[in-house]
């Protein structure tokens, strides 16, 4: 039994070596194409570490005259962090409602969140396009972000609500009758108890808004509110354009969102151990 178990845990660990290598693979290649010159990049036969190391990408990236790399952070990040709060803030009004209250239309609702996703994102964009086209917010960070919460505010109620309905309702109605209103109850009561779910839609809805190209590239046309996504695919189509400054480029768009995933991942792990220790 003990030596099954041994082999058991061998293996385990080696599919996940084998599972992280495939995914690490590519970020290493981008980091290995991004310091070494621009001849060596596209040598015959290529290497994979690099025989020469170069910072010059990366501080091409960084110059505003060949990519204003941090105009389009400043922009991505308004958008994403934006998207990401008033999805979680509406998210969690939401979830609560279909979680612990009982009103008319209730299941229907519940039911419509798997219909909303046989939906593309695709079919979206004409009636949004139009929708802020009358409202004069075309070519407005304000149109992303709005396109942005009808993309991610369905799978944060869904979400928040799934994680609102593992709570007790006993924990809730003790709080009310220690004095507590229904708002009362929602901050002082659900959100803690809640803050790893929170903290995780956060980080999706983060991640869809930093990522998106569909919605930004179709709502703005102006340079100066380019997202990293289009800014990106812009630099393939200028003279600026090679494979060093391409991968550094991505390197740097991806930082945000691996820094966000591991501060998150930290936070819902001590999160998780603080609420063992006080159950």
């Amino acid at each position: 039994m003990h030596y099954r178990k041994q082999v058991n845990t061998i293996v385990f660990y080696f599919v996940l070596a084998v599972f992280m290598t495939v995914i690490l693979f590519p970020f290493f290649i981008m980091l290995m194409v991004s310091i070494r010159p621009s001849t060596e990049a596209i040598q015959y036969p290529p290497t994979i570490l690099p025989q020469e190391i170069t910072m010059e990408h990366m501080r091409a990236v960084l110059n505003p005259r060949v990519f204003p790399f941090l105009n389009y952070f400043k922009n991505s990040f308004i958008i994403a962090t934006v998207t990401a709060t008033i999805s979680v803030i509406v998210g969690i009004f939401g979830g609560y409602s279909l979680s612990k209250l009982k009103f008319f239309g209730r299941t229907t609702i519940n039911q419509s969140f798997f219909f909303v996703y046989m939906f593309s994102g695709l079919l979206l964009i004409v009636p949004l396009f139009q929708l802020m086209a009358r409202f004069g917010l075309l070519n407005t960070r304000t149109a992303v972000i709005i396109a942005m919460v009808v993309q991610t505010l369905p799978t944060c109620v869904f979400m928040l609500k799934s994680y609102f309905d593992t709570i007790p309702l006993d924990i809730e109605e003790a709080g009310m009758t220690d004095g507590l209103n229904r708002v009362q109850s929602v901050f002082r009561i659900i959100v803690p108890l809640s803050a790893a779910g929170i903290v995780s839609v956060f980080v999706y809805a983060f991640m869809i808004a930093w990522n998106d190209y569909l919605f930004a590239s179709t709502l703005l046309n102006a340079t100066s509110l380019y997202t990293l996504p289009i800014g990106l695919n812009a630099l393939f189509s200028t003279p600026d354009y090679i494979w060093g400054r391409m991968m550094a480029a991505s390197l740097f768009t991806s930082i945000p969102i691996i820094v966000l995933y591991a501060i998150s991942n930290n936070f819902i792990k001590g999160g998780a151990t603080e609420g063992g220790v006080k159950g």
